[in-house]
């Protein structure tokens, strides 16, 4: 078991009230309703089937917890992400807008995946900046429906994630900067040249698109509740970058469960904390600078303004990692049982756990103890598949 180190910041119930009911104003974000719908058009795609949750026995009993629940996202439509589930949702929903517009008609998914449109569909152009995950899922999409696709990366993507985007038929575009500085510039240029950005995070004038992106990511909380078979989790621990998962995931549970939601705990990178850091400023902050983590998807130093909306209110507490938990991590679920393979991005929450456990302290302020169910996603597989063998055989 490695021996890993955290910091806390603890907020308790001056942030989150338990008792709370989940705000009525919350639901123009995301809503059951709206994710039964997204869970209805997913589950139509070509080769969609849920993704594993594993019982992780061994390491809860290694922890002294009731129970750890994996959500396996590592091999989600073959692009070994979660986030397959929302870049490709947002491009559907834009197409179905742009052919309502034009034809007066409303569209299908079987429109879609069909020919009806294609006349129309192969003239957008669909864009985004990206860590690597998300652009693969919205270049995924842009294929899946036919229309075409424009990336960006920053300075600090692999080329393997590059490639990979590529090979779906983007266009990809590297820009020296960090991932801020490609959302901006993907931005502009979108706006000079007519095309449609879906993007996971939202800022100021952008805040349609990203509710779709993270409603197509509540499908998998929906497989996950079927899979606990009636169980809730005391704890869940959550990886974030500009906050779009967690938020999703706070919101779906805090609307589903109310007073018997779990205690949520924010996770990102000592380097790249801009959740923590706005927590404790009340407000969102920048974290600027290069950003730099093997955590990859968790490389983002501006807080997404939607998630922030949720987050603030239903957050309990955040927590940062350093790059020492990432291998030693990516290792033990490789060598468990079952072995898992999980990309770097994957291990924050299941990093942030074990460090938890280990810290009498921060165990109590948590209330992690031998009763305690705690659910984590795994985010991500070996989408670079070089480094990960680095990594799990270092």
């Amino acid at each position: 078991m490695p021996l890993l180190s955290a910091d806390l910041t603890h907020f308790g119930n001056n942030l989150a009230d338990a008792s709370m009911l989940y705000p009525q104003q919350f639901k123009d974000i995301a809503s059951l309703e709206k994710s039964a719908v997204a869970v209805s058009e997913i589950s139509c795609w070509p080769n969609y089937q849920a993704t594993p949750l594993h019982s992780l026995n061994n390491l809860a009993g290694q922890l002294d917890l009731d129970q750890i629940w994996y959500k396996d996202e590592s091999q989600r439509f073959g692009l070994k992400s979660f986030k397959a589930l929302g870049g490709a949702y947002a491009v559907a929903i834009q197409l179905r807008q742009r052919i309502f517009e034009t034809v007066g008609q409303a569209a299908s998914i079987e429109d879609l995946l069909g020919d009806k449109y294609d006349s129309i569909i192969k003239d957008i152009v669909i864009s985004c900046a990206t860590d690597g995950n998300h652009g693969r899922s919205v270049s995924w999409g842009c294929q899946m429906f036919g229309c075409r696709c424009i990336i960006y990366i920053h300075r600090d993507v692999s080329r393997a994630r590059q490639q990979a985007i590529q090979e779906l038929g983007a266009k990809v575009i590297r820009i020296d900067g960090n991932y801020d500085a490609s959302v901006k510039q993907a931005d502009q240029d979108a706006t000079s040249n007519e095309r449609i950005i879906v993007s996971d995070t939202s800022y100021a004038g952008y805040m349609e698109i990203p509710r779709d992106v993270a409603l197509g990511y509540t499908v998998m909380l929906a497989e996950a509740v079927l899979q606990m078979k009636q169980s809730v989790p005391t704890h869940v621990f959550i990886q974030a970058g500009v906050g779009g998962l967690a938020a999703a995931v706070c919101a779906y549970f805090w609307e589903l469960w109310g007073q018997k939601r779990p205690r949520f705990i924010i996770v990102e990178p000592v380097n790249a904390n801009c959740l923590q850091q706005s927590a404790r400023a009340g407000k969102p902050v920048v974290v600027e600078g290069d950003l730099e983590t093997l955590m990859a998807g968790l490389s983002c130093g501006e807080v997404s303004l939607l998630a922030w909306d949720i987050l603030s209110s239903g957050a309990n507490d955040f927590m940062t990692i350093g790059e020492d938990a990432v291998a030693s991590c990516m290792r033990l679920l490789a060598n468990g049982e079952p072995a898992i393979e999980a990309g770097e991005s994957a291990v924050a929450g299941i990093a942030a756990m074990i460090a938890a456990c280990g810290d009498k302290q921060m165990a109590e302020t948590l209330g992690l103890n031998a009763s305690s169910r705690v659910f984590v996603i795994g985010t991500e597989g070996a989408t670079d598949p070089e480094l990960y063998q680095q990594l799990v055989n270092a």
